[in-house]
């Protein structure tokens, strides 16, 4: 493991303690304090994941899977099956093998979310990270109704060394996006990654906007290899479920990136969110550094939360 990704291990480990201290410390009691394997065991399990912000779905398919392996390994004492446990859970939150494919094509990223999630912060550390992995990167700042989101974009684009296109509040994000469609095929980048508006209350114009800018990709750029990765903030628990949703109702969506993991209870969404909505969490963030968005490993993410090496 690289120091950087060692460094980021550790942050996630110590982002994780306060779900640990919700989910895993439960877990052990089930596993140390039950003497069979019996109803009452499978049904603290379950309201240890549910109350851990697991999710009902995930949380069945974890339990579901834990008995079958119960039976089938003929297992007696409580604590033998935590090992199956931990790696039911790993595998709600595997991504598919084509999760980054992208990377290694010349790819149009839109950033989605509410306002307030870590949004545009995401976008500038995704552009650093891609960028650090020898890519030419360019930003298009399409989200223009929020008067900050120009200046903090620029911000982060000169942190990581990339180019921007727009910034301007009150320009038409489609024509920013046309600029910054024109600017990536000139310059021949390999990533054009999009800061869309993160409005949901007006969910009619949020999508016609994100049709109208989803035609100009297809009829400017339409070789380009898609990506719509939704930003939702870990410590909002079930509240980030339902935006997913939501966003997803409007726009097919590709990926999760997960903010804010330091510092909240409820760490477990990670796995609900995933399991309800079918769609992998590929980015992980631990805190404000550019290197503090991380690729998402399952098992790394596991590891770290029941304080495994």
């Amino acid at each position: 493991m690289g120091e950087e990704k060692k460094g980021f291990f550790s942050r996630l480990k110590e982002g994780l303690t306060k779900t640990r201290n919700n989910i895993v410390y439960g877990i052990d009691n089930v596993f140390n304090g039950f003497p069979n394997i019996d109803e009452d065991f499978y049904e603290e399990l379950e309201e240890i994941l549910i109350m851990g912000d697991v999710g009902i779905r995930a949380t069945d398919a974890i339990l579901e899977k834990l008995r079958v392996q119960v039976r089938e390994y003929h297992i007696k004492e409580p604590a033998d099956c935590k090992e199956f446990l931990i790696r039911n859970i790993r595998e709600q939150m595997d991504a598919p093998d084509t999760a980054y494919d992208f990377e290694h094509r010349q790819s149009v990223l839109f950033i989605i979310g509410v306002n307030g999630v870590g949004k545009t912060t995401s976008v500038g550390k995704l552009a650093g990270t891609l960028k650090a992995q020898g890519k030419k990167v360019i930003i298009g700042a399409c989200d223009t109704f929020r008067a900050a989101a120009g200046e903090q974009l620029t911000e982060w684009a000169n942190r990581a060394g990339v180019e921007l296109v727009g910034g301007r509040e009150g320009a038409d994000p489609a024509s920013v996006l046309f600029d910054a469609v024109s600017a990536a095929k000139a310059r021949g980048a390999d990533v054009l990654i999009c800061d869309t508006a993160g409005r949901l209350h007006n969910k009619k114009n949020l999508m016609e906007e994100l049709k109208k800018m989803n035609r100009i990709i297809e009829r400017e750029f339409p070789d380009a290899h898609r990506e719509n990765l939704i930003v939702l903030d870990a410590t909002t628990g079930q509240n980030a479920l339902q935006q997913a949703k939501e966003f997803g109702s409007v726009t097919d969506l590709t990926g999760i990136i997960l903010t804010k993991m330091d510092g909240t209870a409820k760490g477990g969404i990670a796995v609900a969110i995933q399991s309800e909505l079918q769609v992998p969490v590929k980015y992980i963030g631990v805190g404000e550094k550019l290197e503090d968005l991380q690729k998402f490993d399952a098992e790394a993410f596991v590891n770290a939360l029941f304080d495994v090496e």
